[in-house]
């Protein structure tokens, strides 16, 4: 929303200037130049609408084929406890539980202020669905998880370690995976951009050489998405999967 609302006022802006530029400072080149600007935030703000109504739950449920994906690959048996690193609104943390009623599940998050997702909301959100009792989130960060080792059975991520700014990728990765029970199950998605996260070919190898088992990349952006291009035009081109078991 906020991304939304700025580029529909920054949009709005340009077409005052627009107006201004030929009736009143009769500068042509000028409002010629904010025509073209208004123009193509107009184009901007037509594009991110579409995305945000695929992303979007009663909409368009991009995202919602995305969590089936995800968890689709996980391969858990739903005993014991499960930890979703970065839940935002809580809406994977809520579909796991209601895919395995016998797991705890716990949604982390920072909780930025530019998402307008919070600790609150995620609760409201598994109340409504009926899974409250299940559930519990809490506040954290993705550097340095305030979890001892081997806390969880399964852990699972979407859509989260590349927002995290400055980080180094394999290392939040293996934050991720410090957590997980030995013989523990993990599913990670992300836009896994080579300039962002290097070859991850290699550091899937270097997990089977610490001794994971199972470890596969699934890219999901043509699971997911239906294909390379879809997922390119909704800015997740280059999503991936990592699974596997500890």
């Amino acid at each position: 929303n906020p991304v939304f609302y700025i580029i529909g006022g920054i949009t709005a802006l340009a077409v005052v200037l627009a107006i201004l530029s030929f009736s009143v400072f009769h500068i042509t080149a000028l409002g010629v130049l904010f025509s073209v600007v208004t123009a193509a935030l107009a184009a901007l703000l037509v594009w991110i609408t579409w995305i945000r109504r695929q992303y979007a739950f009663g909409g368009g449920g991009i995202m919602e084929q995305v969590h089936r994906v995800v968890l689709s690959h996980l391969d858990y048996d739903g005993q014991g406890s499960l930890l979703e690193v970065g839940c935002g609104s809580g809406a994977l943390s809520i579909r796991a539980a209601l895919t395995w009623p016998e797991s705890k599940v716990t949604g982390m998050d920072y909780w930025g202020a530019v998402y307008n997702y919070s600790k609150a909301l995620c609760e409201k959100n598994a109340a409504s669905e009926g899974v409250a009792s299940r559930c519990v989130f809490r506040h954290g960060d993705a550097n340095h998880l305030d979890f001892p080792d081997e806390s969880f059975d399964a852990v699972i991520s979407n859509y989260v370690y590349h927002n995290v700014m400055g980080a180094d990728m394999h290392k939040l990765l293996l934050e991720s995976l410090r957590v997980l029970k030995k013989g523990g199950v993990f599913a990670l998605n992300d836009d896994m951009k080579p300039k962002l996260y290097g070859d991850m070919d290699v550091f899937a190898q270097k997990l089977r050489e610490m001794g994971y088992q199972d470890v596969r990349l699934i890219d999901t952006a043509e699971e997911a998405f239906g294909s390379h291009r879809r997922a390119a035009m909704m800015m997740l081109g280059s999503s991936r999967l990592l699974v596997g078991r500890k």
